[in-house]
């Protein structure tokens, strides 16, 4: 044993480029995932085969273009940053792995312990715990580590949440505040998070508590009595009920309520993809304008800046192995 310690940071992922084909193959990745769609096989692939992708696949490859970098990907190219960023503060070896796509979560184990760590700390990029994410991620470690080769498994240290990580509530609040600061206080802050079915919080999933406490703590931290925040839920799929209230709908009324100006963050993205830059930055603004509203601002994703590794770091560090 080398007691040489390593960081595994993992996102969802994203297709390899805006192309139908690459849309098709991620889809059929994600959507496979019995984590995120739990109905019975026998019933769900047909459905997802011959009707979801087929007629999705075009469309959400459009979409991705519209949002796509220089770079690539937005998430990819946050991602990595945010993996050289965060390796070069700690000092420790830093991997990067996606659920669903390239790097995978396996390779990025490998790699890790091709350079001589035995004991990884996993950091699976969503701040609210939800089985739709962050145990779809434990459940690639876990299976990855049951089908290596190599007989030594080495030690795993398993963040599933920081929804109320101080350093995190902190960069939040300094986004906002720098949002206000930028482009002036709003009618209203709106704080949106992805969501997920009803059925999942009945089943016991913590998602919405974990998401209703980073929201007091974030208007807590803000402390600014006398502004209207509004916490939603964004991105439902399927016919079965979601969270709510949902982003869309409570952006379409606002106006009518007297809401002319708002600013819009979503905390639970660790960094921008398509359900920031396009659904809200690009849908929603233009729900919200069409229904009245003067002034929309999208508070970005807090990326790969300063203030984030800070709060990486400082994860890391608390999560360390012992000596």
């Amino acid at each position: 044993m080398t007691n040489k310690q390593g960081v595994l940071i993992v996102n969802l992922g994203t297709p390899n480029e805006p192309t139908p084909a690459a849309v098709k193959k991620f889809l059929s990745k994600f959507l496979h995932d019995y984590r995120v769609v739990d109905l019975p096989r026998i019933i769900w692939c047909p459905i997802l085969h011959g009707v979801i992708i087929p007629l999705r696949a075009k469309r959400v490859a459009k979409l991705y273009s519209s949002i796509w970098m220089e770079e690539g990907s937005p998430l990819m190219v946050y991602s990595v940053r945010q993996a050289r960023a965060l390796e070069e503060v700690t000092g420790l070896p830093v991997e990067l792995g996606m659920s669903y796509g390239e790097p995978g979560i396996g390779s990025a184990i490998d790699r890790l312990l091709e350079k001589g760590v035995d004991k990884i700390i996993v950091i699976p990029l969503y701040p609210q715990f939800s089985s739709s994410t962050v145990s779809s991620v434990w459940d690639s470690v876990s299976r990855h580590l049951q089908t290596m080769k190599n007989r030594y498994t080495p030690s795993i240290n398993f963040i599933n949440d920081y929804a109320d990580l101080p350093a995190y509530i902190e960069a939040l609040k300094a986004s906002v505040l720098a949002s206000f600061e930028a482009n002036g206080i709003p009618d209203a802050l709106l704080i949106s998070y992805h969501g997920i079915p009803v059925r999942f919080v009945k089943e016991g999933d913590q998602y919405q508590e974990r998401c209703e406490l980073t929201t007091k703590l974030l208007i807590e931290a803000i402390n600014m009595p006398s502004l209207k925040i509004l916490m939603t839920f964004q991105s439902r799929f399927g016919r079965e009920p979601w969270l709510t209230p949902y982003t869309d709908e409570t952006i379409k009324n606002l106006p009518n309520e007297g809401i002319k100006s708002l600013h819009v963050i979503s905390p639970g993205f660790a960094s921008d993809c398509l359900e920031t830059l396009e659904e809200l930055d690009e849908q929603n603004r233009e729900i919200f304008m069409h229904a009245g509203g003067k002034s929309f601002t999208y508070i970005p994703a807090l990326n790969d800046k300063p203030i984030h590794i800070e709060m990486l770091r400082q994860l890391v560090n608390l999560n360390r192995f012992q000596a």
